[in-house]
């Protein structure tokens, strides 16, 4: 505690309250276990982004095993917070009431893996009010120079770079994403590459995923999962969100959904035609079960159905995860699936567009470059069925390959959790 926080003690009430605050600090000095809070958790709509909090659980527990956790979420609803405390039954989870005591207890603030500073205003309201320090794990930083829906003024983007500044380090997981915070003058000690949360999830239902792959016809390393994706979120079709209808991403989605798909389907023909795999169907969010039959599933060759099998319904990321490793591995036109896929040795090719932002070339950073492709470049569309296909065909290729960006991803994590330690210690 510093000579200005004691004065404030003291003005703000009596030397009882300065002295509570005087043995809040020696204990949070003295004591052999770091308490972290960490603020994630955005939604629960998208298996994707439930993953990112149980990633970055995992790596705290095998990295900094003694630390105590709190969890600062925004949404831990659909059986979400179960599902974490089965996993990890030493959290704390914390609403906004409880605020004030986590700020007290915690040495240090974590913002987890995310599509941008998604918490920023947080943030910044624990650097006010603590004075303690904080880092960032594992963003994109969406901010574009050009034109775009993502442009913000030039006053909130000093904001959010002193925000950034302020951290005792940040990780992007993505290079774009760290070469133009550098380039737009951020000034953070710790600025490097540090992979997706996600990476580590290793949350398990196998015997949810058992149950479905034996109605299905699925057996382990005999099929491959695709996941359709339109070009925007259509939020508006989840009743939880509660957003009207965007007309213009509508008809953008309208426009591109058959082009972004075409080549799925080709691929899944090939696989069924060419091999003894079959396909699974299935979906990272809320909206994709319905994109993924009217898109890919009943437009396939009647020839070809009976060995393609559609999920109907949403899962959580355990189920997901725990299908995902008994398959061959997965395609698609998102993100966080493939994640979790080489985060556990799956192989996992992705497809990605402008829209998406630049989260997608975190596989050129982790050595996948040839399994990424750009839909907006139309002579990257015509490599992606062979590519798939390739991935079918030689299936222990394809988990080597897997196998050595996972290495180089878990490489990258212990690099990076090491800073916590270090941010505390440079601060105590």
């Amino acid at each position: 505690m510093n000579r200005r926080q004691f004065n404030q003690a003291v003005l703000a009430g009596t030397f009882a309250s300065a002295f509570g605050t005087i043995r809040q600090a020696i204990a949070a000095t003295t004591s052999s276990e770091p308490k972290i809070l960490l603020r994630s958790s955005w939604q629960t709509v998208n298996i994707g982004d439930i993953a990112h909090t149980p990633g970055v659980l995992h790596l705290l527990e095998t990295y900094l095993p003694d630390a105590q956790i709190t969890l600062w979420p925004s949404n831990v609803n659909n059986g979400v917070k179960e599902m974490l405390l089965e996993r990890f039954p030493k959290l704390k989870i914390v609403n906004r009431s409880e605020l004030k005591q986590a700020f007290a207890e915690n040495d240090f603030l974590l913002h987890g893996s995310g599509p941008s500073l998604v918490a920023a205003k947080d943030v910044d309201r624990w650097r006010k009010e603590t004075g303690k320090p904080y880092g960032v794990y594992g963003i994109t930083f969406p901010v574009r120079k050009s034109s775009s829906t993502k442009d913000i003024s030039s006053k909130s983007l000093d904001w959010l770079l002193g925000l950034l500044g302020d951290s005792s380090f940040v990780f992007f997981r993505d290079s774009k994403s760290l070469g133009l915070v550098k380039e737009l003058g951020c000034q953070c000690p710790v600025m490097e590459f540090g992979p997706d949360g996600a990476f580590a999830c290793d949350l398990r239902d196998d015997a949810k995923a058992e149950a479905f792959l034996k109605q299905h016809g699925l057996e382990e390393g005999k099929f491959l999962c695709c996941i359709p994706r339109l070009r925007f979120t259509p939020y508006w079709t989840i009743p939880e969100k509660k957003r009207s209808i965007d007309p213009v991403k509508h008809a953008r989605n309208e426009a591109m959904k058959e082009h972004d798909h075409a080549q799925l389907r080709q691929a899944i023909v090939d696989i069924v035609e060419t091999t003894d795999n079959k396909v699974l169907l299935c979906p990272e969010d809320q909206t994709q079960m319905r994109v993924g039959k009217e898109v890919l599933l009943d437009k396939l060759p009647t020839s070809v159905r009976d060995r393609v099998a559609w999920r109907p319904n949403y899962w959580l990321t355990g189920e997901a995860i725990s299908t995902y490793v008994r398959s061959n591995g997965l395609f698609g036109n998102e993100m966080h699936s493939p994640i979790m896929c080489i985060g556990n040795g799956v192989p996992a090719i992705v497809c990605r567009w402008a829209e998406q932002t630049s989260k997608g070339y975190m596989w050129e950073d982790i050595g996948l470059g040839d399994w990424l492709f750009d839909l907006d470049d139309e002579s990257q569309v015509a490599k992606v069925a062979p590519t798939i296909l390739a991935m079918a065909r030689d299936p222990e290729a394809a988990k080597a390959k897997a196998a050595n960006a996972r290495q180089f991803v878990e490489k990258r994590q212990r690099e990076t959790m090491a800073q916590i330690p270090k941010s505390l210690k440079q601060t105590s």
